[in-house]
């Protein structure tokens, strides 16, 4: 036990896509909504990820995210090929309003309702997106936001070039 954080001695340090997925995910299960992790089987091996704060922190917070706004379940796709790694996050909730969807990780950008008289935070600074966003534009990751359909359901699509892993 005393080794297990010397470098290259932690088992938990590198961990398979789905692992890392489902490890984000985990917290949030008790916020009653399903949760459930889609892993497409390609041709190529499933990529190993070092784990990294920040790329646990983004990830974490856009399923956060889709969890507080969908109306039951939020769906988690894992894919990658030979030269892309990739994420999408869908939700069943009402989806990004069209106006804000190209401002989308801006700081400070929100839709959700404070009341400041309460000193109600928790209403939204509009930093999570944006503080997700550029922690996994650190590890190499490019994001896309839309909606899945005409009724809403929030997608976000996050794509790394598979070299940004493989080491």
């Amino acid at each position: 036990l005393r080794n297990l954080g010397a470098a290259g001695t932690d088992p938990f340090a590198r961990l398979s896509l789905s692992e890392v997925l489902a490890e984000v995910a985990k917290p949030l299960e008790s916020l009653g909504k399903t949760i459930r992790i889609v892993r497409h089987d390609e041709v190529e091996p499933e990529p190993i990820l070092t784990r990294n704060v920040g790329l646990l922190y983004g990830l974490g917070n856009l399923i956060e995210n889709a969890v507080q706004f969908a109306t039951s379940a939020v769906r988690v796709e894992a894919f990658w090929d030979k030269s892309i790694i990739g994420v999408t996050i869908v939700d069943d909730g009402p989806g990004f309003r069209e106006d804000l969807i190209a401002r989308l990780g801006e700081p400070y950008l929100t839709t959700r309702e404070r009341n400041i008289d309460l000193g109600d935070a928790p209403g939204g600074l509009g930093l999570g997106i944006f503080i997700a966003k550029t922690l996994l534009e650190r590890t190499g990751a490019r994001l896309y936001f839309a909606n899945a359909g005409p009724q809403g359901n929030a997608r976000v699509r996050i794509i790394w070039p598979r070299k940004a892993f493989d080491t």
